[in-house]
């Protein structure tokens, strides 16, 4: 039965991406607790507040990385014997959206995570390469611009559907352009404590001395 594919797919993809590496990796080497810090969030960009900037590009990279991987995964495992046969683009628009939601409220520290920048990335750099390249310059721009990583980061994720339509490079299909659509809008809406600040002029903009959580 097709329904048994997806859910595997399903539960693979979360697994892979409800991995907590900034948690993990500030613990491991600097026995604390990331989620006591600044914005008490895991992802990439509180642990390099937290003063910890190796940790934090190792974060963004595994965190990428982990979304990365759970779309090849999720191909591998629709062409495993026994399981009904389902086309490849819908089985990584499961993954894709998946893996994001693993990040976003990982079962191992009670349903709360990050953002979903970072494994976003990584699902948007297996989805269509190119385009997340693309999203990847919008947020260097705007970062170097403002200073404001979670502006940088809604503005690319917003950014990406339209260059992966721009600049598509497979036939997309309607799950996989769902997901397109749906993963950068998650993403977009993790950020709504951001966007309020943002609007208030109390967003944390990296350069300045005081950081507001």
């Amino acid at each position: 039965m097709p329904v048994v594919t997806y859910l595997l797919v399903a539960i693979v993809a979360y697994l892979l991406g409800s991995i907590p590496f900034g948690f993990l990796l500030v613990w491991l080497f600097r026995k604390e607790d990331i989620r006591s810090k600044g914005s008490g969030n895991i992802g990439a960009t509180n642990v390099v507040r937290s003063g910890a900037k190796g940790l934090g590009a190792l974060t963004f990279l595994l965190d990428a990385c982990k979304g990365y991987l759970a779309v090849l995964l999720a191909s591998r495992i629709a062409e495993l014997p026994g399981l009904a046969v389902v086309p490849h683009a819908n089985v990584a628009a499961v993954a894709a959206l998946c893996a994001v939601l693993g990040h976003m409220y990982t079962m191992w520290l009670g349903f709360k995570g990050g953002k979903g920048v970072a494994t976003a990335f990584g699902v948007f750099v297996a989805l269509a390469p190119w385009a997340a390249l693309a999203s990847l310059g919008v947020f260097v721009v705007v970062f170097a611009l403002s200073r404001y990583v979670s502006l940088a980061s809604i503005l690319a994720a917003a950014a990406f559907p339209a260059f992966a339509l721009l600049l598509r490079h497979a036939t997309y299909g309607m799950c996989l352009t769902a997901a397109i659509f749906l993963v950068p809008a998650i993403v977009i809406l993790k950020h709504h404590q951001n966007i309020g600040r943002l609007l208030h002029g109390t967003e944390y903009r990296f350069g300045k001395a005081k950081a507001i959580a």
